[in-house]
């Protein structure tokens, strides 16, 4: 594993890149998710490569780069990682998101990271002019935190009680 930030301003290049012109739901640019996945990451004690993996963690899934693409330019950890992270829309959706959801649950911890780090950027965003959480949102979230259950690294530890703090405060007001 290299210890450059250099890594993490490849992969934050990569994303504005590749997300150019992508809008979220709310109409903001895409851009913004991922870059605060990484920050997210990055506050709960990511090494470079997680965080850089988290600039990039809807890239395969969400744009024409591969698999392929991430390995080539900041190796095969942060490709592996973001792989994880993806959805094979090849698949019909009966079986899409159960395949999903067995290789994050079977995949490395830095999977179950990002998916943390993702779900409490996707939880707070879905917040803003809401006063409580979405069915769907909520479960999600407790998904996610269902997997990462057994994960002892510091940084899943940190990141699982950050949003299970998320989703108490939020089902408290309901």
């Amino acid at each position: 594993m290299t210890t450059s930030w250099n890594i993490v301003v490849r992969a934050a290049s990569l994303a504005a890149k590749l997300h150019d012109g992508q809008v979220r739901k709310d109409g903001t640019p895409y851009f913004q998710h991922p870059a605060r996945v990484a920050t997210i990451l990055a506050r709960a004690g990511a090494d470079d490569e997680l965080v850089a993996a988290g600039f990039l963690h809807d890239v395969i899934e969400d744009t024409p780069a591969d698999y392929d693409d991430v390995s080539d330019l900041l190796g095969t950890d942060v490709a592996d990682w973001v792989a994880v992270m993806s959805k094979d829309h090849r698949m019909p959706e009966p079986t899409r998101e159960p395949a999903y959801k067995k290789q994050l649950v079977k995949g490395p911890w830095q999977g179950r990271a990002i998916k943390l780090a993702d779900q409490i950027d996707n939880f707070t965003a879905s917040m803003v002019n809401q006063n409580k959480a979405g069915k769907r949102r909520l479960l999600a979230a407790r998904w996610a935190i269902e997997i990462a259950a057994d994960d002892d690294h510091d940084v899943i530890r940190t990141l699982r009680s950050q949003l299970v703090d998320i989703v108490d405060s939020a089902t408290s007001k309901c």
